[in-house]
């Protein structure tokens, strides 16, 4: 009989399961979000409840949504938002790049001697 292997090695628990993880804040109210509740829409998490339009409030699923520099929308108001001024700037109340384009060709005019 072997005697070489008779001490018990403890038991190694896994480190990738732990009850002390850390916790996830919804990006829309930044409360926790608990793993039932928890959806994750353009790498952010968020409440199933708080994952909603900008535009009309409305709640969005991950087939309902369209995303445009960080902001979410039913598709039916991304489409209309864009329908309504032809371009995603104006549509979504930002400034257009043309008007970008001309304050910079203003500063060349003025800086050239």
């Amino acid at each position: 009989m072997d005697t070489r292997n008779t001490e018990e090695k403890p038991v190694q628990r896994s480190k990738s399961f732990s009850f002390k993880s850390q916790k996830e804040l919804c990006s829309s109210c930044e409360k926790t979000v608990y793993p039932m509740e928890r959806l994750v829409a353009n790498n952010l998490v968020f409440h199933s409840a708080c994952f909603c339009c900008k535009h009309c409030k409305a709640k969005l699923s991950l087939g309902t949504f369209a995303a445009l520099q960080g902001e979410f929308y039913c598709k039916p108001h991304f489409q209309q938002l864009f329908k309504s001024k032809g371009n995603y700037d104006e549509g979504f109340g930002r400034k257009q790049h043309k008007e970008l384009w001309a304050s910079k060709e203003s500063e060349n005019i003025t800086k050239t001697p």
